[in-house]
This record gives structure tokens, C-alpha cells and sequence, in this order.
């Protein structure tokens, strides 16, 4: 079963985001680590997309509790809901080694503990529940893509940088987004189509 959640789900790493691909349907955004701290691109996009509140799921270890703290520290007026994995000890495959403490981060937990984690979740906050809530069904997104950024004089072109500016006021971000992470947002908070429209005006 697949949990579809109005809000973004936040975890650590991108092996932690292709884990819960298959459990949550929503915005899943890897902090890369502490490399958030430095990102304030990334941290925007957070923000943004957390304007209704999001979901923290860190590695139960030492670093994950200091970029859970951090974090919410940074997002200060954000909503932030705390899960927690359980303990276990043992290696993710993909390892050499275990982690310093010896236990399994998001990546390596089951599926099924996964799954029990947000629909507890969901089941005490049914207000974020995708499956519940009254929606009209949408058409598919088109994603944008790099090429389609430079069709739209988004990047590559002298006028890029206003035209950016432009999006961004638009979708609320901040203006100075590079090229990447300015359709990294466009892709997770709105679509080519809405694009186009905003910059067609």
C-alpha cells in the first residue's frame, strides 16, 4: 500500500528518498546530510513546500538527531511532525560496514515498519491524508527539464537571470535560484504547463 500524504516528507539521504518511493506518494526532500545547513536554496524549497507543515523522518543515530534538531531550529514557524524509526540493529546492503552505532538508518528498515510508521501517522492526523481529503482530480504534470528551461529563456540565454527572478516571485521562492534547483522546485511545487503560463504574462 502506498500512503499519499499532503505534506513533504524530509529524510537524510537519497537512499532514503528511492526507500520511500515506494511507500509515500508526496514531495520527498533528501537534506543531503548537514549539507542543508550550507543550502540555502534547499532550505527554501523546504520552507515553501512546508508552508502547511511537513514530516521529519531522520536515522535514529547521533547525526540524525542533529540535523532533526537543526533543522526544525532553521524552519522556525513551520510545522514539523517528528517520526522515528525503531532501533535495529544491522548494515544496509549497500555498506561495507555499519553505521557508528551499529543500527539500521531509513534506507534499511522494512517496508512494512515503513508502512505502520505513516499510517499511524496519518491515522492520527487525518487532515494530511490524500486518500481521505475531497480532490479533484488533476491531469498528469509534465515535468520541466533543462532543455525546456532554455526554450522558456530561463537559463543559457542574456536575459536568464530576470526571467528566473520572474518564476520565482511568481512561486513564491527566493530570487537568486541557480538554473538546477530553480527547476527542482518547479517540478515538486508546480509543473512545465504553470510555467509557461508565467512566463507567457
Amino acid at each position: 500500500m502506498i500512503y499519499r500524504l499532503t505534506i513533504p516528507v524530509i529524510v537524510e539521504g537519497r537512499y532514503d528518498k528511492a526507500r520511500l518511493a515506494g511507500i509515500v506518494d508526496c514531495p520527498i526532500i533528501p537534506t543531503h546530510g548537514f549539507g542543508v545547513f550550507r543550502d540555502k536554496e534547499k532550505r527554501a524549497l523546504i520552507r515553501r513546500l512546508g508552508q502547511n507543515g511537513l514530516v521529519l523522518l531522520c536515522d535514529s543515530d547521533g547525526g540524525g538527531k542533529t540535523i532533526r534538531s537543526h533543522l526544525k531550529g532553521m524552519l522556525g514557524g513551520v510545522p514539523v511532525y517528528d517520526l522515528y524509526i525503531p532501533k535495529i540493529k544491522g548494515k544496509e546492503a549497500r555498506k561495507a560496514a555499519p553505521s557508528k552505532e551499529g543500527t539500521l538508518g531509513v534506507e534499511g528498515i522494512p517496508n512494512e515498519i515503513l508502512g505502520r510508521i505513516f499510517g499511524d501517522f496519518l491515522a492520527a492526523h487525518p487532515e494530511f491524508d490524500g486518500n481521505r481529503t475531497e480532490q479533484t482530480a488533476a491531469s498528469p504534470k509534465t515535468p520541466l527539464t533543462k532543455a525546456k528551461m532554455y526554450e522558456l529563456r530561463l537559463t543559457g540565454t542574456p536575459d536568464a537571470s530576470e526571467n528566473r527572478k520572474k518564476l520565482c516571485a511568481a512561486l513564491g521562492l527566493p530570487d537568486d535560484m541557480t538554473p538546477n534547483a530553480l527547476c527542482e522546485a518547479v517540478n515538486m511545487l508546480s509543473s512545465l504547463e504553470e510555467a509557461e503560463r508565467i512566463m507567457g504574462e
